[in-house]
């Protein structure tokens, strides 16, 4: 037995001190404390003193970042589980959800063209895979146009939502600044602006919103 650490153990203890403390100060485990200290009687003035620092904030932030790790994993485990569900996307999985993207986030009224606008450059990835793959239209039929606040890198917003779309900068409309009513010292939520894909074609466009009025004829029946 380490007669040396445990005796520190008795002498800290009947100071007062807690379990944690003791194991923190001599390096030993709460649970060898825990039976060296065991016939250890504290006072009311001790108890109470204890009692008090297990509220201390220290030990508060301690409690709630662990609180904060369990509801955590907790998600994770709920999130992992609820993706077991989905294997892989299919060309009939890639149709419903770009014609169901558009229904949502694209341009309803025929100007001779599909496009949609969004900030989500995952949206904007997804709607290039369905107007490539499944309409099947040329690299050279893309169009793209940024909307963003004037005070805002306009260049580097148009390399930026290049790299996202893949669309050359040669064939983007020109950019649309507009003035921010938000102070220039806060944050921007949108610090490459949104983004619109266009295909100018009246066809596809036709086709598109048919598409998407037989998907609402087959959910509302």
């Amino acid at each position: 037995m380490k007669l040396l650490e445990k005796n520190k153990a008795i002498i800290l203890r009947k100071n007062g001190n807690s379990i944690n403390e003791i194991a923190r100060s001599i390096g030993v485990s709460k649970g060898s404390i825990s039976v060296w200290v065991r016939n250890v009687t504290l006072s009311k003035k001790q108890l109470r003193s204890l009692k008090v620092k297990g509220f201390t904030s220290e030990l508060i932030e301690k409690r709630r970042m662990r609180r904060l790790g369990n509801e955590q994993i907790k998600r994770e485990m709920i999130m992992a589980e609820a993706q077991k569900d989905i294997t892989k996307i299919t060309r009939g999985g890639l149709r419903f959800i770009g014609l169901c993207l558009y229904w949502g986030e694209g341009r309803k009224t025929n100007h001779g063209s599909a496009s949609i606008s969004n900030s989500d450059p995952a949206v904007i990835k997804t709607m290039m895979r369905f107007f490539r793959e499944i309409c099947m239209v040329e690299d050279k039929k893309f169009r793209g146009h940024i909307h963003i606040h004037s005070h805002l890198d306009v260049k580097k917003a148009e390399q930026y939502w290049s790299r996202v779309s893949t669309i050359p900068r040669s064939q983007f409309y020109k950019t649309y600044t507009k003035p921010s009513i938000a102070s220039k010292g806060k944050k921007d939520n949108l610090p490459y602006g949104t983004f619109d894909i266009y295909v100018n074609n009246t066809k596809l466009f036709l086709q598109i919103i048919a598409q998407i009025e037989k998907i609402k004829k087959l959910v509302l029946q």
